[in-house]
């Protein structure tokens, strides 16, 4: 089976890790997430309440990180998804965590981002130029790095899906897949 890696860490947002790799599986690819160790990562949920004029923070589900980003070979995977929350703060101060970014994009393989991945994502140096949906909030750290931002559910940039967070899934996964079905097609 194709594999696709998950790059994330603790204080990902919980949806934004589980939705892509429940429904990637269900299309029939294998999934491995990576984390700066191998470990038992926390994930938190991000919601809105009356009154705040930003997000709030849970504690979300727990998942088990497969392999560390030092572990990790790009080649053995046909797409990467990046899942935002707080993770893409202090992921992107990896330096395998941006190698194994770089190899990607220069070789065009499928990306999934969502919400706070442009950051990490910006950190990496691959921003430049693309367009790109983000957190809202995001859109002046989405422009410093030199590319447009997008207000939508599912910006397609070439290999890249983007979306602003986890109420986009729907439209953001379904972008995502026909692309895969068209680099990296699942066979029986």
């Amino acid at each position: 089976m194709p594999r696709i890696l998950i790059l994330t860490g603790d204080a990902a947002e919980s949806l934004e890790v589980m939705y892509p790799y429940q429904r990637l599986r269900e299309e029939g690819y294998d999934v491995d997430i990576a984390a700066p160790t191998v470990k038992v990562l926390q994930t938190v949920v991000h919601d809105f309440e009356p009154g705040f004029e930003t997000y709030t923070e849970k504690l979300g589900y727990r998942v088990q990180a497969d392999l560390a980003f030092k572990d990790v070979n790009p080649k053995d995977y046909v797409a990467v998804v990046i899942p935002g929350g707080r993770a893409p703060e202090y992921i992107r101060n990896d330096p395998d965590f941006t190698r194994i970014v770089q190899e990607f994009f220069e070789k065009k393989v499928p990306v999934a981002q969502l919400c706070h991945a442009s950051i990490a994502l910006a950190a990496a140096g691959v921003m430049a130029g693309r367009t790109s949906a983000a957190y809202p909030a995001l859109k002046p750290d989405v422009e410093a790095a030199g590319a447009k931002f997008v207000d939508a559910a599912a910006v397609v940039d070439g290999h890249m899906i983007s979306a602003r967070a986890w109420p986009d899934h729907p439209e953001w996964m379904r972008a995502f897949i026909k692309l895969l079905k068209e680099k990296a097609p699942v066979t029986p």
